[in-house]
Formats: C-alpha cells, structure tokens, sequence
C-alpha cells in the first residue's frame, strides 16, 4: 500500500486517489491487449496502418512521460499539497491533472503500439474512468478546500486535455 506522507496541518493526501486510477485503467489496457490482440485476435491492422500506428504511439509515450514528469517531478507540487496551496503555475495553468493526463497520454501511446483498430476505445474508456474519478474525488475535495478559487481554475484549466488556458 502506498503511504501517503503528510505533516501536521496539511489538508490534502500527497498521492490522493491517483494510484488506484493509475493502476486501473493499465490493467484495463492489458485486459483489452489481451482480449484483441492475442485472445480474440481482431481489428489488427497491416502495414501502412501498422508503422503510422508506431509513430504516433511512440510520440504520444514520450509527450505523455514528459507531462508526468514536468508535474509531478518539476512542479513542486508536493510544496503546495503540504502548504495547502492550489497550484496553478507552469503546466497546472494548462491542465488541472497533468500527472493523470501524462500516464492517459501515455497509456494511449502503448495502445496504439498493437495497431489494433478494436483497441482504440480503450483511450476513451480510460478517460471517461479517470473523469468519473476525479469528479467524484479529487476536485470534490479541492473545491471544499480551495471553494471559489478552485471553481475559477476549473473554468479556466482543462480536466485532463493540455491546452491553452482559457481568457475570463
């Protein structure tokens, strides 16, 4: 089990639900490799499908890691759990769960390495999991913590899609 470390006074989980939506929807992934690409054995596609497939899965892998890294890693958002500060700065100002969006992005990348028309729903699957969660979750808790500057971002920043901040 995952500990999550916290100092006196600080309001919010450092790792939070994160993991568990992490880990399910990479196992749903595989079950979905499985079942397409080994079990059922339909939907993959032949070549030039399966080398565009490639390349724009290995590009999403490595823009999916770089998001992860940069908020999780280089954000210093573990400061702002324990100050109990929101954090809308660097890649939090163009998306509000960078660290789901990067392991989403990435996940999809690997998806897209079987080229497996069948396969593609399981990005989408992924996000309606990892929207379901965190609306019922995490941006619950934020709103009680942060209340209407929190519902002020989540006007501005998207969910889980990097994109531009939008103007008020």
């Amino acid at each position: 089990m995952l500990k999550n470390y916290t100092k006196e006074g600080q309001k919010l989980p450092l790792f939070g639900v994160g993991p568990y939506i992490v880990y399910g929807i990479a196992v749903l992934n595989v079950i979905g490799i499985i079942l397409f690409g080994y079990v059922f054995k339909i939907g993959t596609l032949e070549s030039p499908w399966t080398l565009i497939f490639r390349i724009i899965g290995g590009v999403l892998i490595v823009i999916g890691v770089a998001i992860w890294y940069i908020g999780a890693l280089r954000s210093d958002m573990d400061e702002s759990i324990t100050e109990n500060k929101l954090q809308t700065k660097g890649i939090y100002s163009c998306v509000r769960n960078p660290m789901y969006s990067g392991w989403w992005i990435a996940l999809s990348g690997i998806i897209l390495m079987w080229h497996n028309a069948w396969m593609l729903i399981l990005p989408l699957l992924d996000w309606v999991i990892i929207t379901i969660a965190l609306i019922n979750t995490e941006e619950k808790w934020l709103l009680d913590l942060y209340g209407q500057e929190y519902a002020e971002y989540k006007k501005r920043v998207n969910r889980c899609i990097p994109w531009f901040p939008r103007k008020q």
